[in-house]
């Protein structure tokens, strides 16, 4: 009987399959892309590092940290640095990250350069190995020159790729390779400068490296270096992927309840089609039992079915994935095919569609054999029924959203957020029924109030309709308002009063030639900011050391071994506010001194105001307390800083500047780098306009992938808007055959159903896009800390185009009306 039956619904049944397949096609293939790159990020961590563990310090190793280094034999080592360098072919200037190697590095993976042999020689020949992408863009070959700091080199090769980097790392930073005994020649390691050294092992098989690390990494963190093996690196870089990989399931789910909330509307009016027959089949003999079996079976079936269709297109979009995430990767990522997601897939499809029919399908428990002469009795399960079948499925929707997340707090936010949306959704739409039903107007035209009374007349789509519209439209317009905000917080306003380019390590006897020679070309010294680098040595009375060796400590570990860069000044910048204490401008050294801390210190460093911190300041201890607390915008890419001392202190402590100023367009700009570079070759200069277009690229791509998931919901929400509208298309057309009848015209009857579609069209999208608003809102005041100005596009573009969409999927129904006689469809309807 359900074989047969569904034989005369395969129409209807195969909306219902299309409903859920998307949902679970998005689910399958983010699952199999987290095994993947689990799979890959153990199979290749060996060669995401180049070597089976590092030892890195962010200045020159301690005798101690270089005793260790040196007794466990380092194959290779580098140091690297952020740094300008000039191409004397075109007069070109960039910064790029510098890489000063020695050694046989990398020992796994590949450093792949052009021609091969480059790879190789390059340290022989006393040449450079140039970034690709920096060849290209400057017109380089190998043969020609770069000079970095106070020397030339060849050019011997360019640099594909080179272990643990990514297309997006290189973005502003291309990287250079140069020989490890050039370095010093380059005179660019002064005073001041972010620099990096690593060491780098190959380690024996047999070696059990966690113990290893557990051993070594206390002996290094006391002496500020730190340790990381090829396994340690592997689990950080999986939990970054693992927490990219629950946000998009958390995509991928939505879309899969958005096509259950579908299918649960579409079997509620196809088992109400179909009561008269059960009623028909109980008056022969059945059981309650077989007749709601015959239809459980239709379910069960077309759910496996979809969980089948579904997995399949999941497995397909596997080789759109390492297109996708290629400029976010450090490796290449191979695709293989699992089974788990795809029993995942299908037992989704399985459980996922029969829990959500279950409540309409129950009324076929229900129907007495008497609804065979009573038409217009209604059959409802009764209301202890509905809560447990509602129970069942929030409880199967809690177990499911924990396993993807691994944290029963988050999945029951999770729940409760997704129940919280639909919940105001179908109130909205509950409401608007009402609204209509009581304020009635009674005065419009027939036309006018026949499409106003399809909204809550019986077979009504309102709910549904609104649920798929109004979700859809929420999650894409969420997505636009946010990367608004994320891009209002970069944004540059071309002006004098906004740097856009930032000058660093300007030495103290550089400092005013530095500033004359900006004046010179006719631009504005916006900030002339000193730097002076210091170490906590003491917090609240207890020794920093003392703090790193207790294992019960709350104060963060980068406090202990941070350097910090610090600056004096008598007053606060645009980006400051004080929220706790108050300011010093002016302070003299014979005293304890107050400083000013911004508000993550406070937190991570355990410290408030009037606790004490002495600092020393390249040999010498100074004694400082917390006289206020700031509130800083780091947000705003400017020199920005930690901790604040005020004027009078710091002023004959060794230090170095930082100049900002602003070019009024790209020529004056790379002019003004090229010719400070020529004069001064160890600055190094962040030009702004770049990194507002890198983070722009960036927010692209990850905009492009939330969009991608985004599609899946859009699309479910598409194919339930379908399935809603053809499910009570058998009602509408009987209606519009009756209007038909009694003497209706064409018109008539297209613009009663163009209403009921425009009304139900423009509710969805209105409600999905305030619900959005709402929760861009909330995002901006409390996560981003941002003023919000909402996108105009999803008001110009999203309304008009989903109403038009939904009523041309409406109009669709009554086609067959307008163009044949009424008996004539009658006849074929039957």
């Amino acid at each position: 009987m359900a074989y047969r039956d569904a034989k005369a619904s395969k129409v209807r049944l195969l909306l219902f399959i299309a409903s859920i397949i998307l949902g679970i096609a998005a689910v399958v293939a983010i699952q199999l892309l987290s095994d993947n790159l689990k799979v890959n990020i153990q199979r290749q961590s060996k060669s995401l590092m180049g070597a089976d563990y590092i030892i890195d310090a962010r200045q020159e190793p301690t005798p101690r940290a270089q005793a260790i280094i040196d007794s466990l034999q380092p194959d290779a080592k580098e140091v690297n640095f952020v740094s300008m360098v000039a191409f004397p072919k075109n007069g070109g200037t960039k910064l790029v990250k510098v890489r000063g190697i020695e050694g046989d590095f990398p020992f796994y993976g590949t450093l792949e350069t052009e021609p091969v042999t480059a790879a190789t020689t390059y340290q022989n020949e006393k040449g450079a190995l140039v970034d690709a992408t920096l060849m290209l863009q400057y017109n380089l070959q190998p043969g020609d020159a770069i000079k970095v700091g106070k020397i030339t080199l060849p050019i011997v090769g360019t640099l594909k790729s080179i272990p643990g980097s990514t297309a997006i790392s290189t973005s502003v930073a291309p990287t250079v390779v140069l020989p490890y005994q050039q370095i010093e020649s380059t005179e660019l390691l002064q005073f001041g400068s972010r620099k990096e050294y690593q060491f780098f092992y190959k380690a024996a098989d047999t070696l059990n490296l966690d113990a290893f690390e557990d051993k070594i990494e206390p002996m290094l963190d006391l002496e500020k270096a730190d340790l990381d093996t090829h396994t340690s690196t592997s689990r950080r870089l999986g939990r970054r992927f693992d927490n990219l990989s629950k946000f998009l399931n958390l995509a991928a789910f939505i879309a899969l309840l958005l096509g259950c909330v579908g299918i649960a509307s579409s079997v509620q009016i196809y088992i109400r089609e179909k009561l008269q027959a059960i009623a028909v089949l109980k008056c022969m003999g059945a059981s309650r039992w077989q007749s709601f079996l015959i239809f459980l079976i239709q379910i069960s079936g077309i759910g496996i079915l979809g969980g089948f269709i579904g997995s399949g297109i999941g497995v397909a979009l596997q080789e759109l994935f390492p297109l996708i995430l290629k400029d976010f990767l450090p490796f290449d990522l191979v695709i293989s095919v699992t089974a788990k997601p795809l029993v995942i897939g299908v037992l989704l499809g399985f459980f996922m569609s029969i829990l959500f029919a279950l409540l309409p399908l129950l009324t076929t428990w229900y129907v007495s054999p008497l609804k065979v002469l009573r038409i217009d009795e209604d059959v409802e399960p009764s209301r202890g029924t509905r809560v447990w079948v509602f129970t069942i499925i929030l409880l199967f929707l809690f177990i499911f959203s924990y396993w993807l997340l691994d944290d029963a707090l988050y999945a029951l936010s999770f729940v409760g957020a997704t129940v919280i949306t639909f919940a105001i959704l179908a109130l909205v739409a509950k409401g608007f029924m009402s609204l209509v039903r009581r304020y009635f107007p009674k005065q419009w035209s027939y036309t006018s109030r026949q499409g106003l009374l399809n909204l809550y007349r019986p077979n009504n789509q309102t709910i549904v309709l609104v649920l798929a519209i109004g979700l859809g439209t929420f999650l894409i317009s969420t997505l636009y308002f946010t990367k608004d905000i994320l891009l209002a917080k970069t944004d540059v306003d071309q002006t004098t009063q906004n740097a856009n380019l930032i000058i660093l390590d300007v030495q103290s006897d550089q400092r005013e030639a530095v500033a004359d020679f900006i004046t010179q070309s006719q631009l504005p010294v916006i900030t002339n900011t000193p730097l002076v680098t210091m170490r906590m040595h003491s917090i609240k009375g207890e020794l920093v050391n003392d703090i790193r060796q207790d294992t019960t400590r709350q104060v963060r570990r980068w406090i202990l071994n941070h350097e910090f860069r610090t600056t004096y000044r008598d007053s606060l910048t645009p980006s400051e506010e004080i929220i706790e204490g108050e300011w010093t401008p002016t302070a003299t050294p014979t005293k304890i001194i107050p400083i000013s801390i911004s508000e993550n210190l406070v937190g991570d460093a355990r410290v408030t105001v009037g606790d004490t911190i002495v600092f020393n300041v390249q040999g010498v201890l100074m004694e400082t307390k917390v006289g206020s607390i700031r509130k800083v915008d780091w947000g705003q890419l400017q020199v920005n800083f930690n901790i604040v001392f005020p004027k009078g202190v710091l002023e004959a402590a060794p230090q170095f500047n930082v100049l900002t100023t602003a070019a009024p367009d790209e020529q004056s700009s790379a002019d003004l780098q090229r010719n400070l570079v020529a004069q001064f070759p160890n600055l190094s200069i962040i030009d702004l306009r770049q990194v507002f277009t890198l983070v722009e690229n960036i927010l692209d791509k990850v905009s492009w992938i939330i969009n991608f998931m985004a599609f899946f919901s859009m699309m479910t929400g598409f194919i339930v808007l379908i399935g809603s509208v053809r499910t009570s298309k058998h009602q509408r057309i009987k209606e519009s055959v009756l209007l038909r009848t009694l003497g209706a015209k064409n018109t008539q009857i297209l613009k009663i159903a163009a209403l009921e579609y425009l009304f139900l069209g423009v509710m969805g999208s209105i409600v999905g896009i305030l619900l959005a608003l709402l929760g861009s809102l909330g995002l901006a005041l409390f996560l981003f800390q941002e003023p919000f100005v909402p996108s105009a596009i999803p008001f110009v573009v999203f309304i008009p185009s989903i109403t038009l969409l939904v009523m041309i999927i409406g109009l669709s129904n009554i086609r067959t009306v307008l163009q044949s006689s009424p008996l004539e469809v009658l006849r074929r309807e039957g």
